[in-house]
């Protein structure tokens, strides 16, 4: 096809650029969004024929949405300002009340200033409580606030009449007589009112994409009806450095994920000074999610500057917003209106005859797009009406906005309570009906229930379907299977050498398989499907694909083919533990936020766990999310070859700091397979906020039947697993496949050394330990009462001898029980860093093979008296132990 470039370039253009021009006025005013396709068809018709187009990443520096596109704003503007007005003084009571009877209580006042009218308009008109689809009330909108912000939420819902004045008064007060309020979201503490912990930065933005993600799987899989609810998150410019905020916003634009709206609140201030102040932070973050292929739209300057716009035929204004930088920005609103007139429209003499007829006071006054109702009203209707891909709304706003003189200062953010002056220019301000002497004190005010201002706000939420946030928990008739579903596993191998991760994913796909549950199971994966085995499940169920599968893979003619569907089941999410451990999150909540009790099982490296996702392990907890954690390859000494990045020692330690993570390391088949039936039963028939940390190993060897009545044992964290031959003088514990090394040490002690000893298999050092301090609490708040013994001596009740436990994990986990066995412990473990070797050369370096475990054995046993030294170092040298080598803890 010829494009007759040549011809067109020797012609004149200055007319039929006009009327190119109009014509798409034309098309633009009768539907802005064929103008976008129009420009779109242009472009791609450009670049057919050769033709460059400059890149369009940024825009100038004013509105989107032009004032001619824009719809009247729906509500009682009036009516609404009232509402906002008493949130606004209610959130700055709040904390101002607190910090002045309880100094240095802490609390922030400034975010929420600068937020109030974004979230106003979202509650007013947009966050639904809930939805109807196909006859059935279905969850409504999901919010993540800003974590700063929640004295604002508070504040609303002190209004609506959900808190009382005690409990406003108990901001940060959380261990008085008076239940208080959480300094932030926090699901954990306030278990009716908060749905997601926010303020840890970028977890928020994070699990935010992967819950609207999560959300079109379950419809995908016909798990809940299809509806128009979004996921609102909003997001603080600064918040924006972090790594989690940005970088998964491709994820949204390649699902197009159009349930999901981020609104970026720019009041260009963080905690030390501006976000970008020699830059703007509308513009990078305009090129950034634009180029990441999301529909932006800019709230930057409110209706008071379209008249100047308006006036403005030369574009001067434009020019000098566009020279102008954050720094500078933030200091004009903090100088006040004269400032802003000598040095903003000062710099040019058409400017200043511009505003020639506005006072200072005026000029002080106008509005960011983030304070205009009618701007921010407008920007959210076109975000939720946009349909093929998420939105982000980046709206200007100021920090601390109506804080007098704190706002848009370096110092806001940390701003906990006003000057008596300060406190009285806000009241008069926002015209708030309270004494002088109760707005010095920070006294909360709110009218009565049939004043305009509550009954206005009552009926926009009752039309929106409730309250938000509440988190409600239903109840869901559950039942877990019981033990003998799994005789496949406690039954043992029958000689045949398998893994634990080759057990769980067997265990996994009968799971998946049960008419029942299968459709809960959640499987997530970051990349390493092949790794754990899953090239049958990946048949079985197929990898979610919003878009189903739109290649032939090339192993199409294999049985266990690369299967992506729309209605996949398993999650694989590349190579991400964040963007993982943020689905995860979605699941292990769905039980609440979806009321489908979803199973999620997220297999990893676990190296790449806690270690690399701590913080959203922690947040998940904070969610009472449910679930397991399955660490594959685990242990310093059993993933062979890979060395000191891959290999974990430490996973178990950093497990046990998170209250309801329930930490195993089992060491057989059956082991697992009695954990799993039991946190199913825990988690989802008897709703216990609690989830499981559960290793897995790549080391192949014959898996033993469940010994009877061992269930109880492997649950409370150990049981002995093979007695003596003979009367024990020794307790050799052991974990994982450690334990085979346990196991052969038993054999060498007592052939050997004439040393007979006892195996106990540990499947959790956390479990023992938590219930020993438990015990150890109650015998002393009780101390007339008969003294309880915890499980770990029940256990091993009159057994004797010194204990050896020998661990492929730090000696800190076996030393969790140091305090109830004081002489009797010597722990072996993996300190220090990984090698690459096989795991004979490993278990040697890191002093926990069998031999090494005897060596230690008759080293007590020499100390104790029990043994003769001399002998005990000649065995050393018959181990092939080396006393010279460096420790491995340093090595």
């Amino acid at each position: 096809m010829t494009t007759k470039l040549e011809e067109a370039a020797k012609q004149d253009f200055t007319a039929e650029l006009s009327e190119w021009i109009e014509a798409f006025d034309d098309v633009v005013a009768a539907d802005w969004e064929q103008g976008s396709e129009l420009l779109e068809a242009l472009r791609k018709r450009a670049h057919e024929a050769g033709v460059p187009t400059p890149s369009e990443l940024t825009t100038p520096y004013r509105n989107t949405i032009p004032k001619h596109d824009e719809v009247p704003y729906p509500g009682d503007r009036a009516m609404e300002r009232k509402v906002e007005s008493l949130i606004r003084w209610n959130a700055m009571a709040m904390v101002h009340g607190q910090n002045k009877k309880d100094a240095g209580i802490g609390g922030h006042i400034s975010t929420y200033s600068s937020l109030a009218t974004l979230l106003e308009v979202g509650f007013n008109h947009f966050f639904h409580a809930k939805y109807t689809s196909a006859g059935k009330e279905q969850p409504g909108d999901f919010v993540y606030f800003q974590g700063h912000a929640s004295p604002g939420v508070y504040a609303r819902a002190y209004l609506e009449g959900r808190f009382d004045d005690d409990r406003l008064k108990n901001f940060r007060h959380e261990l008085r007589d008076t239940p208080g309020l959480s300094s932030y979201p926090h699901p954990w503490l306030m278990p009716n009112f908060w749905n997601f912990p926010t303020v840890s930065m970028g977890i928020g933005p994070l699990n935010a994409i992967y819950q609207a993600r999560f959300m079109r799987y379950l419809e995908n899989r016909k798990l809940i009806e299809p509806t128009e609810r979004k996921v609102w998150a909003f997001v603080g410019d600064g918040e924006t450095d972090e790594v989690d905020s940005l970088g998964a916003i491709s994820v949204a634009a390649r699902e197009k994920l159009d349930n999901l709206i981020f609104v970026v609140n720019c009041n260009l201030q963080r905690l030390d000074g501006p976000v970008r102040g020699n830059k703007r932070i509308i513009d990078e973050l305009e090129g950034v999610f634009r180029g990441a292929g999301w529909n932006v739209i800019k709230v930057v300057w409110g209706s008071d500057w379209d008249a100047l716009f308006e006036r403005d035929h030369t574009g001067l204004l434009l020019r000098r917003m566009e020279e102008c930088v954050d720094g500078e920005y933030q200091t004009f609103k903090a100088k006040g209106g004269a400032y802003l007139r000598e040095h903003f429209f000062g710099k040019y003499p058409e400017l200043l005859e511009l505003v020639k007829d506005m006072s200072d006071d005026e000029l002080a006054l106008l509005h960011r797009g983030g304070h205009d109702h009618t701007k921010i009203y407008n920007a959210y209707k076109r975000a939720a009406e946009h349909k093929g891909g998420p939105t982000v709304i980046l709206a200007k706003t100021v920090k601390g906005h109506g804080l007098g003189s704190a706002q848009s200062r370096n110092a806001t953010h940390s701003e906990k309570k006003l000057a008596d002056d300060g406190l009285a220019a806000f009241v008069k301000r926002f015209e708030i009906p309270i004494p002088e002497a109760a707005a010095k004190s920070g006294t909360p005010y709110r009218p009565a229930q049939d004043s305009p201002e509550i009954v206005y706000m009552q009926e926009r939420r009752k039309e929106l379907g409730g309250y938000l946030p509440t988190r409600e928990v239903p109840k869901i008739d559950f039942k877990a299977p019981g033990l003998e579903y799994f005789g496949e596993w406690t039954a043992g191998s029958n000689k045949r050498a398998v893994s634990t991760t080759m057990g769980f994913v067997s265990i996994l796909r009968h799971l998946m398989k049960d008419p029942v549950i299968g459709k809960l199971i959640v499987p997530i994966v970051p990349d390493e499907g092949r790794t754990f085995g899953l090239e049958s499940a990946i048949r079985q169920v197929g990898i979610y694909a919003p878009e189903g599968q739109k290649y032939e893979p090339h192993d199409a003619d294999m049985l266990l083919y690369y299967r992506e569907a729309k209605d996949g089941q398993i999650l694989e999410e590349g190579i991400t533990e964040a963007g993982s451990m943020a689905s995860f999150t979605a699941a292990g909540t769905a039980y609440v936020n979806y009321k489908v009790p979803a199973i999620p099982f997220y297999m990893y490296y676990s190296m790449f766990g806690f270690q690399r996702i701590g913080d959203m392990v922690w947040a998940f907890a904070d969610s009472r999310g449910k679930g397991f954690l399955m660490g594959g390859t685990a242990g310093r000494t059993t993933m062979l070859g890979e060395g000191l990045q891959h290999q974990d020692g430490h996973s178990i330690v950093l497990a046990s700091t998170v209250p309801t993570c329930v930490t195993y390391d089992p060491a057989y088949v059956y082991e697992l397979a009695v954990v799993i039936q039991d946190g199913i039963r825990r988690m989802y028939e008897k709703g216990e906020d609690c989830f499981y940390y559960i290793t897995m190993y790549n080391e192949d060897y014959a898996m033993p039947a469940m010994p009877e009545g061992s269930a109880e044992g492997i649950l409370r964290g150990m049981y002995k697993l093979k007695p003596a031959s003979g009367e024990a003088t020794v307790q050799l514990f052991g974990s994982g496949p450690i334990l085979n090394e346990v196991l052969r040490a038993q054999e060498i002690l007592a052939s050997k050394y004439n040393v007979p000893a006892d195996v106990w298999s540990v499947t959790s050092y956390t479990e023992l330990r938590r219930d020993a301090l438990a015990v150890e609490r109650w015998n002393r708040l009780h101390p007339a009462e008969k003294e309880k013994v915890p499980y770990v001596l029940e256990a091993l009740g009159n057994s004797a001898g010194p204990i050896i436990a020998t661990s492929d994990y730090m000696k800190s986990v076996p030393d969790l029980l140091s305090p109830w066995l004081p002489s009797r412990l010597v722990t072996l473990g993996t300190d220090g860093f990984g090698r690459s070797d096989n795991r004979e050369h490993l278990r040697r370096h890191f002093e926990v093979s069998a031999e090494a475990i005897v060596g230690a054995t008759l080293s007590k046993l020499a100390r104790d008296g029990k043994f003769k030294a001399k002998a005990a170092q000649k065995a050393m040298a018959e181990l092939g132990l080396d006393v010279d080598a460096a420790d491995p803890a340093r090595a």
